[in-house]
């Protein structure tokens, strides 16, 4: 099936340079200083460049050191326990390192500060994070794993909530097996338990 999209196509040098651009600024002066027009110099492109595919700064930030707003869907391992081990792995690499770090208490700032950004955030990427989760949780209930789908919003919320918070809340050191592996069994459990 094919979409037609309106407007040009988005160009992935300047989404490259951009999130270079970002993750620069991020790391040599923190968010609040990381501005629309410093990441427009650095990247080497017009202003309007940048709100032509992002609206605000933090769907911008968000964008460059979280996740865009293309999200492949997630690898069959065969299990819905692999399956959370995977998906608990990958917002582990999303919502870890430097950049996320000094950008997380500007950003969330931002999105309690203000409704349409946090309206536009939830339409580009939320969507996006729970149409992942809900394939997952499709293949779940197709393979027997689960008797009915569980509500993906509860299903995202323990996913997310628990890695944002052992890496940003807690700042735990991450057990020697790896986070995805000592969260999975819970996370698993708790899911299966929703979908019984």
């Amino acid at each position: 099936m094919t979409h037609n999209r309106r407007g040009r196509p988005r160009e992935q040098g300047i989404d490259a340079a951009v999130r270079t651009a970002v993750n620069e600024l991020l790391e040599e002066v923190g968010y609040q200083r990381c501005t629309v027009d410093a990441i427009a110099a650095r990247a080497g492109v017009g202003k309007a460049a940048l709100y032509r595919r992002w609206k605000s700064k933090a769907e911008l930030v968000f964008a460059a050191v979280v996740h865009d707003d293309a999200l492949a869907a997630p690898p069959d391992t065969g299990t819905l326990r692999g399956d959370v081990a995977g998906v608990l792995a990958d917002i582990q690499s999303a919502l870890d390192g430097p950049q996320v770090r000094n950008a997380l208490p500007g950003l969330l700032a931002d999105l309690q500060g203000e409704d349409a950004p946090t309206a536009r955030l939830g339409e580009l990427f939320l969507v996006r994070e729970r149409a992942y989760l809900t394939e997952v949780l499709d293949r779940a209930v197709a393979r027997g794993e689960l008797a009915r789908h569980p509500e993906v919003v509860v299903v995202h919320a323990m996913l997310l909530g628990s890695v944002f918070a052992w890496l940003h809340l807690l700042r735990e050191a991450v057990p020697s097996g790896g986070l995805a592996a000592a969260l999975a069994p819970g996370v698993h459990a708790a899911i299966v338990e929703l979908g019984g």
